[in-house]
């Protein structure tokens, strides 16, 4: 029942779209029909259309004449010439150098048979001064430096990663996990010399036959929450420095540590031409929580290499390697991965994917190689 009624109202919605375009069409069309004595299809009389003596007076005012002109746009046919002209009455005693204003990519004389100029080459004009959409990269230079920021932590940009893993051989060799982590970086102006980045990573977790055969988790793990506060002054390095928070919000027990913690983070970075290269730290400590889980010691070290090419192409490689020193175990994976930066309508988008190689894990841990993909919408600054 819920289906057929979201095709009724699917069905409903296309049925009044067309209406309306079609409405509109033919009111433009018979609006704005060609003069007959007129040689060019592109010359239009006013009067076809207006019938009363007080229409062809309001027509020569400039506001109305910019309406005429805007529904006659949507013309079909005005819509192949390269110009075209609008004759409208007026008075004897009105100086005839004198033309209503206009906005738009279209113009005309107040006299028929004269051609204002060359449709293509106003748009042109016109586009140059309205300048690209806000808030979306319009040249390949933008879309480098877009691309750029991403490879940046700290960078100036709203951005929501979306980033998906696969792990694999956990447990006791069966064993896979699925982690969805949501990335959202906030950065917010303090003052002219110093931002503060909020940067937060909120996983989403599937794991199978983990814990032991035969089980499955699904829920949220805990959430880190890091705060980097940074100079804007960014020569010769980018830098970084604030708190880091382990969240315990984990839905189920083995998704997460039941523990708050509290630890300092910081980054440091330099971008050249195309060229990002640096690293991000951060130590937690486990400062309360269930008492009967263990407690929290971990260093997190994540140095970075990426190139970002003309074409907003990035080539990248890191490692997210994890030092726990209650276990003394480390958890060094090998991170290449490749992205490109593309726009949907006025929105930037990136698109990555790469492996995901474990060079060394603790028992249970995940084997070989994973899967990562990494999908994200960027915000920037409107114009």
């Amino acid at each position: 029942m819920r289906n057929l009624e979201v095709k009724m109202l699917a069905s409903l919605s296309l049925t009044v779209v067309f209406s309306a375009l079609f409405a509109g069409n033919s009111f433009a069309q018979q609006a704005f029909r060609i003069s007959t004595a007129s040689k060019s299809p592109c010359a239009l009389d006013s009067g076809n259309a207006l019938t009363s003596t007080d229409q062809r007076e309001t027509v020569t005012q400039s506001g109305n004449a910019e309406v005429l002109l805007q529904l006659a746009s949507s013309s079909r046919e005005l819509q192949r010439c390269g110009f075209f002209s609008l004759a409208v009455p007026r008075d004897k005693d009105r100086d005839s150098t004198e033309r209503p204003r206009v906005s738009g990519f279209l113009s005309f004389e107040s006299t028929p048979g004269k051609h204002s100029g060359d449709a293509t080459k106003a748009a042109d004009e016109s586009s140059a001064k309205q300048g690209p959409p806000q808030g979306a990269p319009d040249t390949a230079a933008e879309a480098q430096e877009l691309a750029k920021k991403l490879s940046n932590p700290v960078a100036s940009l709203i951005s929501l990663p979306l980033q998906s893993n696969f792990d694999f051989g956990m447990g006791t060799g069966s064993g896979w996990r699925f982690t969805l982590n949501v990335q959202p970086v906030i950065p917010i102006k303090l003052n002219d010399k110093w931002n503060l980045i909020s940067r937060t990573i909120v996983p989403i977790i599937h794991q199978s036959n983990v814990t032991g055969p035969g089980t499955s988790q699904s829920g949220l793990g805990d959430t880190t929450q890091s705060l980097f506060f940074s100079p804007n002054k960014t020569v010769p390095f980018i830098w970084a420095i604030g708190p880091v928070i382990l969240i315990p919000t984990a839905t189920d027990a083995n998704l997460g540590t039941q523990k708050l913690g509290f630890g300092p983070t910081a980054l440091v970075l330099k971008q050249k031409e195309g060229w990002t290269y640096g690293i991000l730290a951060n130590h937690i400590w486990s400062v309360a929580g269930k008492s009967t889980r263990s407690r929290v010691s971990s260093t997190f070290l994540q140095p970075f290499l990426s190139y970002t090419t003309k074409r907003a192409w990035t080539y990248a490689i890191n490692t997210e390697s994890t030092y726990d020193w209650v276990s003394g175990n480390w958890s060094v994976p090998i991170n290449p991965l490749l992205s490109k930066l593309v726009r949907f309508g006025h929105q930037p988008m990136s698109f990555g994917g790469g492996v995901k190689c474990w060079a060394t894990v603790p028992t249970g841990g995940p084997r070989n190689c994973s899967l990562r993909i990494v999908v994200t919408a960027l915000f920037p600054k409107k114009k």
